[in-house]
């Protein structure tokens, strides 16, 4: 289990969890090295023992590493760190399709197609060097906050043999979207992909999936068997154009298919134009082994001669609408003019003051108050009045409103606002309480970035008399660990107030200098003299704390200063003695 503040590979610093899966764990981490907040995956359970996959995982991951597109999130490093495999990433601050789906239900055509456009983008890229995602579905799709869609998993997504239906619950997610060729067990190709992207544009048209089961297995089987549910079933007026990118997106067999993002890509540029709304129903090519491809045809052929016979009345009508040139001649030509411009002008001005009006005018609507209501209750009480609801939602501090439950709107409760007005929903964070942890021993610039934001966070130097203590390490706190603060209020956090031992052997200082220094911290200065030929008489030639050691007050210090040794002809003279009487002379 990795804890927050641990390190990987001594340079990712890990802030907090920021999801958990079946293959892998991920975490929001600082790097120290490019100051810059990432996202770490770490592979978990026996994945991280599969000496196979892990191969295969770091050959992906590499492989991954080398694509560069605005749309796919960005993987940064691959490594290991104590048997632990990870990957290093891009990190998004948005929410993944699925949570816009369980908040939504379901999307509008044009933001479908604008995130379908985006994501058949990115994986241009991926295929033009035929590099295989093997694992579209909502989850693995980012949306940020200004409509920026990224898609993520490429390398582990690569290294996962799909078609493992029962191993982990993310394969359970997984096989939603799965290709019927990778639910048989046979290989992927560029068209595996584009499969996955119809069944997801599908789910993002109408809030469900195609194919539902009990378990894993039953769900691939009717990917395997099973004709997709016509969507027109469940929006009726949605265009032909593209129900018919649907249908070839997910053709069982994947001659019928894409092949490949780009082509889709093209497709989908060109679906809303009005000459396509209506086109005919797809014929699938290659033969899909259901009846699908039958009434297909049947209704395309019934379709053709609808489409003949409008055009034999359109070529008949002009003929019996003939007139010939003497009954032209007997008309008054001038009046003619005269009646049509007039005419035009009559429904020109009726058109500007009543029909444009009347057309465009939208009806007002009171926002409804949702004070108190739970997000989920407030979206459903919204739209039922007619509103749109903003993905962004605001947070505020409450002390009223409990926490989760919406404070106010934008606009307000009881003003007037036309149909199809926007919401934004304010939640309330409860009493914005904080509770303080025990931040000792911890590094204090760690704690700054993990406070930032909530706490106004001082630092302030304090004396210590522990030799072993780190001189970037908090070593007292002003608020106990447990304290509930408010955003906004104050914490100190002390760290020790060390300085350094200088090198007082370089020549620069004398014992005076030494104990003039040393007594602002109260440090005791011993001074012993030592015999030396080499260094000038109190000149320091020891120091018992070596240079660059933390100077802590109270200690002690000896200083070794050098001295002049005693000569042997400088003995002094004994009293009443002659100064030639040295013994053994025979003089004394």
């Amino acid at each position: 289990m990795i804890m927050k503040g641990q390190k990987i590979s001594d340079r990712y610093q890990i802030i907090k969890s920021i999801g958990e899966g079946g293959m892998a764990n991920v975490y929001l981490a600082y790097d120290t090295i490019l100051d810059r907040n990432v996202a770490v995956k770490v592979l978990r359970g026996d994945l991280s023992t599969d000496e196979k996959f892990v191969r295969r995982f770091q050959r992906e991951a590499l492989a991954a590493s080398s694509l560069s597109h605005p749309n796919i999130v960005e993987v940064y490093d691959v490594g290991e760190d104590n048997g632990q495999y990870y990957i290093v990433m891009e990190y998004i601050e948005g929410k993944h399709l699925k949570e816009l789906l369980k908040k939504r239900g379901k999307l509008t055509i044009p933001e479908v197609i604008d995130i379908m456009l985006q994501i058949t983008d990115g994986l241009s890229v991926a295929h033009d060097s035929y590099i295989i995602h093997r694992d579209i579905k909502p989850q693995n799709i980012m949306i940020e906050e200004n409509g920026l869609v990224k898609i993520t998993d490429f390398g582990i997504a690569m290294a996962m043999n799909a078609t493992q239906l029962t191993q982990t619950n993310s394969v359970m997610g997984s096989v939603h979207y799965l290709p019927p060729e990778q639910a048989s067990g046979k290989g992927s190709t560029l068209q595996s992909d584009i499969y996955s992207m119809g069944i997801l544009m599908y789910e993002l048209l109408t809030g469900k999936l195609p194919y539902k089961g009990d378990n894993a297995v039953e769900i691939a089987l009717k990917h395997l068997k099973e004709t997709l549910p016509s969507i027109k079933n469940e929006l009726p007026d949605l265009p032909q154009s593209i129900e018919n990118i649907i249908i070839r997106a997910t053709a069982k067999n994947p001659k019928n298919r894409y092949t490949d993002a780009r082509e889709m890509h093209e497709d989908l540029l060109t679906c809303m134009e009005e000459a396509r709304l209506h086109e005919p129903k797809i014929i699938l090519e290659y033969p899909e082994d259901t009846d699908n491809v039958k009434v297909s045809k049947k209704l395309t052929e019934a379709q053709k001669e609808e489409k003949k016979t409008e055009n034999k009345k359109e070529e008949e009508e002009p003929l019996a609408k003939q007139i010939t040139k003497n009954d032209l001649k007997k008309q008054n030509r001038l009046l003619i003019v005269l009646a049509s411009i007039f005419t035009g002008l009559i429904v020109i001005v009726t058109s500007v003051v009543v029909l444009i009006p009347a057309l465009t005018r939208q009806k007002e609507i009171t926002v409804p108050n949702v004070v108190g209501k739970s997000e989920e209750e407030a979206i459903q009480i919204l739209q039922e009045a007619g509103f749109l609801v903003s993905d962004e939602v605001e947070t505020i501090a409450s002390d009223e409103v409990k926490e989760g439950s919406v404070v106010k709107t934008n606009p307000a409760t009881g003003s007037k606002r036309t149909t199809g007005t926007t919401v934004t929903l304010y939640l309330s964070e409860g009493d914005a309480k904080i509770t303080v942890e025990n931040y000792v021993g911890q590094d204090y610039t760690y704690v700054q970035g993990l406070l930032e934001g909530k706490l106004q966070v001082f630092i302030e130097k304090k004396d210590v008399t522990d030799p072993e203590v780190e001189q970037n390490k908090v070593i007292e706190q002003s608020v106990p660990e447990g304290t509930k603060l408010s955003k906004g209020d104050m914490i100190t956090l002390y760290i020790p107030n060390i300085e350094i031992y200088p090198d007082f052997t370089n020549g620069e200082y004398d014992i005076e200098e030494v104990k003039a220094f040393l007594s602002d911290y109260g440090v005791t200065v011993t001074v012993v003299e030592q015999a030396d030929t080499t260094h000038t008489p109190g000149t320091v030639i020891k120091q018992s704390r070596k240079a660059g050691d933390p100077i802590v007050r109270g200690v002690s210090i000896t200083i070794t200063v050098a001295k002049a040794p005693e000569q042997e002809g400088n003995k002094p003279n004994l009293p009443n003695s002659d100064p030639a009487c040295e013994a053994g002379s025979g003089l004394c």
